[in-house]
This record gives structure tokens, C-alpha cells and sequence, in this order.
């Protein structure tokens, strides 16, 4: 059989066309049917790319130019867009970003998990799509002797010193660079990943969208911060709304942010903060989710998909720091809590008491291990909650729900492709899926949420 040959060169300059986009966001052009994927091209456009890879099935390019513009097109208002990679579609007009975004809902129900007849809704955007992560992370670097601080340029580890990210908070923005200054003049280097020397490897805050608090959180490279005491002076008087300044210990040679050690340096242990009626401690190295409006737009629709009228017992699988379930609780007669994370626990079980909620009970451990155990034992959920990582939810998770026959499933997924596929295997023990509703929990990014309602079906 004759070795087939892709209809394109590397470096070959082409005349192209884009159809369409990838789950990533990059333009998709095709040349005799062979796929050609582009960053910053949108569907419609014409223009010219130089071919940078060449692999058997698909290939890459780089847009030089375009000649034929859509309508879709908007100018980034991001400075360093080009560079950082934080953001994938700011170049796109928000209506096309969230029209994007429920095609590829509506593609992979059909494509992955063979769903031909899911009303999937328009998604839920944002009046004000800017300014809405009330978390920042940034790696700080060291160039030509001082320090810098800001993203990762795209493919690399390079980072962009910068003084804004329009998807930030200000409070962010304002405090990372103030605190970045404060390190550098007490003397305080940047992490080396190369030498696995020096001090500081991340500067993390965190800010209550309700109580304007600010938690700061200085990620080391050992338990020693050269001129610590002075160091919380200055970010204690320069920034009255800093409630919380916390150290986390990372000491390993690693990408990952977060160490095992992490120490109140001063003020509060946590940080509270509003989802609704609800109110949440947030720790250092809690998960909560970054855009708190939105949250509250995902809970409210998924509290919905429930339909709890008060005598239903629920399960929140990866319950996290009791966000959902506690949402749940409001009008559920009792909801059980599973995560794997003890400190998730530990923070639900506060979150439970801060809001005076009796009626919800957690426990540490895998759920696809722990539910299986709370069937055994007779605890037979009406409505069964899951909000699993990016993987999706755990093959002996899903038997499970399918053997409880609960009446309900809501399925909160961060990942369109997982959702899909877990939808047909639960449709194909005896579910049906009625809606998905995606919401814009990230705009200017290609992440979306999605919440979908199931049904038992008759007979089963």
C-alpha cells in the first residue's frame, strides 16, 4: 500500500480558508480534506499561513495574514494577548465566543456520547465579561537582578512581567506587584527552576468578591523568608484590606504550586467570601471556584435540575468545601458529602456550622468507595449530585448510581468530552438526559460548564 503524503509542506506559505474551530480555540483550515490547525483564525476567514509541523493525520500552521475578515473579529484588549495564552478567544466578539462554546457542547453530546435529541440551551454568559477571577496565581522570575512577575508566555516557562490582567480583579493586580516590589527590597530572591535555588516560587491572592478581604499567600522554596517580620509590616500597612497573610512551603523540584507545609504568618486563617445566601471560610489552598457570579448562576441551575421539595435524601459526590451540597441543603431534607481531600472536609464541615445547617453529614474518601458503602448500609439517594474533575467520573461511580436507580442525576462537568461520555454509559443503564444548560464560568478562555438533568426511566 502506497505511504499516504500529506498535501502540505513544513514551511510552505498557503492560501487557506477556516471552517471551523478546535476545542482549543485554534482557526481550522483544510487543504484536499487534511486538517490544518491555526491559532487565531475564526471560522469564515481568509487569509495565509506558513505550515510549522506536518504529522500524518493534521498539521499546524501560523497565521501571517487575512485578507478576509469576520464579523466575529474584535481587536484583544489585552496588551501581551499574543504572548501570554491565559486567554484563547479574546479576539473573538464575546456573542461569538458564547455561541462557540454551545456548539461544541452540542457537538461532543452528539459526536462522543451519541446523543441526537439533548436540548442543549444557549449558554449562560456574563453582562461584564472582564475582571472576574477573584484568584490569582503568578510565578515570579528574576531578570537582569530584579524580580519579575506575571503569566507564562504560551509553550514555555518563560514569564511576562506585567502590571494588569484584565480577567484579574484589581484588587489582584494590585496587590501581586505590590507584594513582588516588597520582596524585592527586603532582599528576597526569585525561585531558579533550574538550580532549585532561591526564595520565592508564586504569589497567590485570594479576594472575597462580598467582604473585600484580601488573602495573601507567599509560596517558598524553604520554611526561611528573608526579612519576614518587615516584609508583613509593609503589606499590613500599604494594604488595609489584606486580612490574612499566609506562607506555603514547596521544596520539591516540581511544576505542581502548592507544597505539604503551609503556616499563618498573620491575621485571619481563612478568608470568607459569599455564594448567594451562603457564606464560605475559604483557606489557603482550599478549592473555590474563581468566579463567584457565575458560580452562583451554575448552583442556582443545578439546585433546579434537582427539584427537591424537602423530603429528598441527596449525594454530592466531590463535594469539595461543601459548595453544592450546601446549596443542596437549603431545600434537601438530608444531603450526604464525599471528597477525597481531608482538608475539603474539614473546611465543609465549618462551612456546614458557619451557615447553621444540620442537615448535611460529609465523610473523607474516593466516592466511587464511599457511596457503593452508603448504599450497603441503606442510605438510598432521591437526587444523586456529581461535580468530577476534568476525567470525568469513576467507571465503578457510575454502576453505582445506575444500581441506586435514584430519581435523579445532576451532572456538573468542568469537561464536555467526560460528560458526554459518562452521559451515554448512565443513558445506557437506563437515564435519560433531558437538558444541559452550559454556562461561561471563563470568559475569553475555551473552558466551559455544563449542568445536565437526568432521568430514571420508566420500567427501570
Amino acid at each position: 500500500m502506497a505511504k499516504e503524503v500529506a498535501p502540505v509542506a513544513k514551511n510552505q506559505i498557503i492560501n487557506v480558508t477556516f471552517e471551523d474551530l478546535t476545542h482549543d480555540g485554534a482557526g481550522v483550515a483544510k487543504v484536499e480534506g487534511y486538517p490544518i490547525f491555526v491559532a487565531n483564525g475564526l471560522p469564515g476567514e481568509k487569509g495565509q499561513v506558513k505550515v510549522t509541523k506536518v504529522k500524518k493525520g493534521y498539521g499546524y500552521g501560523r497565521l501571517l495574514d487575512i485578507y478576509e475578515q469576520s464579523a466575529a473579529r474584535q481587536e484583544p484588549l489585552c496588551p501581551i494577548y499574543n504572548q501570554c495564552g491565559g486567554c484563547q478567544l479574546q479576539h473573538m466578539s464575546y456573542a461569538a465566543q458564547l455561541a462557540y462554546k454551545k456548539k461544541q457542547v452540542s457537538d461532543v453530546l452528539t459526536r462522543i456520547g451519541k446523543l441526537e435529541n439533548v436540548n442543549v440551551h444557549d449558554v449562560l454568559g456574563m453582562e461584564d465579561p472582564w475582571r472576574y477571577r477573584n484568584k490569582a496565581q503568578v510565578p515570579v522570575g528574576e531578570r537582569e537582578g530584579g524580580l519579575v512577575a506575571g503569566f507564562y508566555q504560551q509553550r514555555s516557562h518563560n514569564i511576562i512581567n506585567m502590571d494588569r490582567c484584565l480577567i484579574q480583579v484589581e484588587e489582584n493586580d494590585e496587590i501581586v506587584q505590590g507584594v513582588k516590589v516588597i520582596a524585592e527590597q527586603n532582599g528576597v530572591s526569585a525561585y531558579n527552576e533550574q538550580t532549585h535555588r532561591g526564595d520565592l516560587r508564586h504569589i497567590m491572592t485570594r479576594y472575597g468578591r462580598h467582604t473585600k478581604d484580601v488573602m495573601v499567600v507567599l509560596i517558598t522554596r524553604s520554611s526561611k523568608l528573608p526579612n519576614q517580620d518587615k516584609i508583613i509590616d509593609e503589606i499590613k500597612k500599604r494594604y488595609p484590606q489584606v486580612k490574612s497573610i499566609v506562607q506555603n512551603i514547596n521544596k520539591k523540584r516540581t511544576n505542581v504550586i502548592f507544597g505539604d507545609e503551609t503556616k499563618l504568618l498573620w491575621g485571619e486563617e481563612y478568608l470568607y467570601d459569599y455564594i448567594g445566601d451562603i457564606r464560605f471560610a475559604i483557606s489557603a489552598r482550599s478549592f473555590y471556584q474563581v468566579n463567584p457570579e457565575q458560580t452562583k448562576v451554575l448552583y442556582n441551575k443545578a439546585l433546579e435540575y434537582a427539584e427537591l421539595t424537602g423530603e429528598e435524601t441527596v449525594i454530592d459526590a466531590y463535594c469539595g468545601i461543601g459548595t453544592i451540597s450546601l446549596f443542596l441543603a437549603q431545600k434537601a431534607k438530608k444531603v450526604y458529602g464525599v471528597e477525597i481531600v481531608p482538608e475539603a472536609i474539614e473546611d465543609a464541615n465549618r462551612n456546614a456550622k458557619l451557615n447553621g445547617m444540620t442537615n448535611v453529614e460529609y465523610e473523607v474518601g474516593q466516592a466511587e468507595v464511599v457511596i457503593p458503602k452508603w448504599y450497603e448500609n441503606g442510605i438510598k439517594a432521591d437526587v444523586i449530585v456529581v461535580d468530577p474533575p476534568r476525567k470525568g467520573c469513576d467507571e465503578s461511580l457510575l454502576q453505582t448510581i445506575i444500581d441506586m436507580k435514584s430519581k435523579r442525576v445532576v451532572y456538573v462537568s468542568c469537561n464536555p468530552g467526560t460528560l458526554a461520555r459518562d452521559l451515554r454509559i448512565l443513558e445506557a443503564g437506563g437515564y435519560k438526559t433531558t437538558e444541559v444548560q452550559p454556562v461561561d464560568m471563563f470568559p475569553h478562555t475555551t473552558h466551559v460548564e455544563c449542568v445536565a438533568q437526568l432521568i430514571l426511566k420508566e420500567g427501570n
